[in-house]
């Protein structure tokens, strides 16, 4: 029996796109609106759903292909980067009250 709190959807929940492989393998997506978990599969198609921590120390490769100040997150388990979405405001700075 459905729960009647919840509305069903038909519309697939939002992915986040694939923007580049690094040469060492690791992806780089662009983050979807509000996404806090990695939405990366494994070989058997197991969501990973590792959290997105911001990513201050990356290599050589990551600064020449987007810059020596990009906003990266990276998932704490598979390790995959993720760019900001372009229509959220920008995490970068000091924290305001």
């Amino acid at each position: 029996m459905a729960n009647p709190k919840y509305a069903a959807s038909d519309t697939p929940p939002p992915e986040a796109k694939l923007i580049a492989t690094l040469a060492g393998g690791t992806k780089v997506k662009q983050r979807v609106p509000r996404m806090r978990a990695c939405n990366e599969k494994d070989e058997k198609g197991k969501l990973c759903a590792g959290h997105l921590k911001r990513w201050y120390f990356f290599g050589d490769d990551v600064k020449a292909q987007f810059g020596a100040d990009a906003e990266v997150y990276r998932c704490e388990h598979c390790r995959t980067l993720y760019l900001p979405n372009p229509e959220e405001k920008p995490r970068t700075g000091t924290l305001s009250w």
